[in-house]
């Protein structure tokens, strides 16, 4: 595991099953700059091979969840005619194709690309008081690399309003439009994301994943031929170790073999 030093910024461990990423730049609100996000993609590497990693909690430091892009390091980039969105695909791909559930522990506010980062995970639940704002068009900038996460929660009424007029909205609205699962008041921020963990964890590893891909893949216009092949997807999962564990553990009425022991409170 690694060790607590000034220029670490993620922060990764793994319990009874829960791989916990911090993110631990309080000094800059979790801003998301460089050395950030390759200590997360590390961090999201690590969970993905790590077999004692059953689902994976996105948590953070300090009173902000994310405060976007390190603008100084942008402002720094843009003056050599760079501009560092090329690890924030990489960090967005990651986190939505991550083969783990990834739960969103939002205990804060979050702009701009943190937004992007709670849409990438498949449950998200943030207290009722965050805020929350796609501002860019208020640095005269736009939202372009988070939409790829982003639009596929969002319903298009609320993004239009959302992305244009760069307002502040809380917890309860983030839930209504799809941003976040669930706004929780604060005191039951951490029981309700041990709920989901507790729940996750009786999934099966490859069933999990396998249930994952059929949340990202695009519809077939020929409804039969999409029914063939995930008909042939369905029996492959009926005839796989995990599921004639399955099957014979409901039948004996006992917990099956992958479930780990305890699950520890992320």
């Amino acid at each position: 595991m690694p060790t607590d030093t000034p220029s670490q910024l993620v922060r990764h461990t793994t319990t009874n099953g829960v791989a916990t990423i911090t993110l631990d730049s309080d000094h800059n609100r979790n801003a998301l700059s460089t050395p950030l996000m390759e200590q997360f993609l590390s961090a999201l590497d690590d969970a993905a091979t790590d077999d004692d990693a059953r689902v994976v909690v996105l948590d953070h430091t300090g009173t902000v969840f994310c405060s976007g892009a390190d603008l100084t390091e942008t402002a720094a980039a843009r003056e050599a005619g760079q501009v560092p969105a090329a690890k924030l695909v990489d960090l967005l791909a990651a986190l939505w194709e991550h083969p783990k559930p990834i739960v969103a522990k939002v205990g804060g506010p979050a702009r701009a690309g943190g937004l992007g980062l709670i849409a990438a995970a498949d449950i998200a639940v943030c207290r009722t008081d965050s805020t929350f704002a796609f501002s860019e068009v208020r640095l005269g900038v736009i939202p372009a690399v988070i939409s790829a996460t982003v639009l596929r929660r969002l319903s298009p009424r609320a993004a239009a309003e959302l992305y244009l007029t760069g307002e502040v909205f809380d917890g309860y609205r983030a839930a209504s439009v799809g941003l976040v699962t669930r706004a929780v008041p604060p005191s039951e921020l951490d029981t309700t994301v041990m709920n989901y963990v507790s729940a996750l964890v009786k999934g099966a590893p490859g069933a999990l994943s396998g249930a994952k891909a059929l949340l990202r893949r695009r519809h077939d216009t020929d409804i039969r031929a999409e029914l063939s092949e995930l008909a042939a997807e369905s029996a492959a999962f009926f005839l796989s170790e995990e599921g004639r564990e399955g099957v014979a553990a409901f039948r004996e009425r006992r917990d099956p073999r992958w479930m780990p022991p305890v699950v520890a409170e992320p």
